[in-house]
């Protein structure tokens, strides 16, 4: 099959590249009434990330990369002249042969950790987890992330301008447990949204437990001195006291701090009558942002993560719906925190970006949010919440 390559310059290795397969069937122009669609098949070449799988998709409004290969991340976007990802000190996408998930620490997970949207799961999304003789049980996050699409399509509805990208993941052990995760990113001609609909079924005739967490993570330039993150809050509590230390600013964001640690912050938010609700990290200047809507009755709890440490060290925040608290499997399902899905049966998720590159739309956005707060105060806990952090 003939390739062409192109450079994929990134922050930490401008050599790393690209192979394009212009006659992969996945790689294609579609006209459809409201504006052309353009996709692109390829992989990376060389390095950590050789052999990752890459489509990216051109709407017109917005460009998107997704990684087949990582689980079905979205490693990077671009809308008008915003760039939204970060920088990772990860010298991404890093092959899923490459990260040691169940290295003995458990946290081998951030060996591969510097897409846009990745998500966490299945069997567990939290923190490492060890047994009694300190052997790993669950690693940071999971695998889901690092599960390479052992099925990928693309299908498309030209009267409707309508793309999806379609893999399915397989979290499986013999006797254990076979989780199927099949995602749906879904784009329309001349919209800058992007919809992830996500179905987990348990291929097994017993029932199983599980969790999902999406880590969408932003830097610069909308993350930046000043930053703010808009959410409709019914109950807000800090991780730990390191996070509690900051609760008058916990959603406003300064500049790159050397040494900074992370502080997280744990929410329920306030959703309208059809379980739908959203959340905004808002440039300083209020001309660019990036929204997130979700379903609560699969994702019903939200984690905002603050790393604005030094631009070399990771300056990122981190908005993230989820089915729990990213505690422990142990801990989560001691306070009912876990999906459980009898055999054969599926549940669904549904997760929608609104990457935001004027005034106007970070405005439409803040008030959507307004809306939903309501009129009544939110609950707001200085401390770490019993049942929500371990030792509160």
């Amino acid at each position: 099959m003939p390739t062409q390559t192109v450079s994929a310059r990134s922050h930490r290795d401008p050599a790393q590249s690209i192979h394009w397969f212009p006659d992969s069937p996945l790689s294609m122009k579609i006209e459809t009434r409201l504006g052309n669609i353009e996709t692109r098949y390829g992989r990376f070449v060389g390095g950590p990330a050789d052999q990752v799988e890459v489509i990216e998709i051109d709407t017109g409004k917005v460009r998107a990369m997704i990684l087949p290969t990582r689980g079905m991340s979205i490693w990077r976007l671009n809308a008008g002249d915003v760039a939204f990802g970060w920088n990772s000190p990860v010298a991404g996408p890093v092959h899923p042969d490459q990260v040691p998930i169940f290295d003995p620490s458990g946290i081998g997970w951030l060996e591969g950790f510097d897409e846009l949207v990745v998500r966490c799961g299945l069997e567990s999304n939290g923190a490492p987890q060890h047994d009694a003789q300190g052997t790993l049980v669950y690693p940071l996050h999971g695998r889901i992330a690092n599960l390479p699409a052992t099925s990928l399509s693309i299908e498309f509805d030209e009267a409707s301008g309508r793309i999806e990208v379609i893999g399915e993941m397989l979290e499986s052990r013999l006797f254990i447990k076979r989780l199927r995760l099949r995602s749906r990113i879904r784009f329309h001609a001349g919209s800058a949204d992007i919809e992830l609909l996500d179905d987990v079924t348990n291929d097994l005739s017993t029932p199983t437990k599980m969790q999902l967490l999406y880590h969408i993570n932003v830097g610069s330039p909308v993350l930046g001195d000043g930053a703010t993150l808009e959410a409709p809050i019914e109950t807000l509590a800090p991780k730990d006291s390191l996070s509690a230390s900051e609760m008058d600013q916990w959603n406003q964001f300064g500049p790159p701090q050397q040494g900074y640690s992370e502080r997280v912050y744990f929410a329920k938010l306030r959703s309208n009558e059809s379980r739908m609700t959203s959340a905004m990290l808002r440039a300083a200047d209020g001309e660019s942002g990036l929204g997130v809507t979700f379903n609560t009755k699969g994702l019903s709890r939200f984690i905002l993560w603050k790393n604005t440490a030094a631009q070399s060290d990771g300056y990122v925040t981190g908005m993230e719906p989820a089915t729990n608290f990213p505690n422990t499997r142990e801990f989560e399902e001691s306070h009912g925190r876990v999906v459980e899905i009898a055999g054969g049966e599926t549940e669904s998720f549904r997760v929608t970006l609104h990457p935001l590159v004027d005034a106007e739309s970070v405005r439409e956005m803040s008030a959507k949010i307004d809306t939903l707060r309501g009129h009544d105060p939110p609950e707001i806990n200085d401390m770490p919440k019993p049942g929500w952090s371990p030792g509160a």
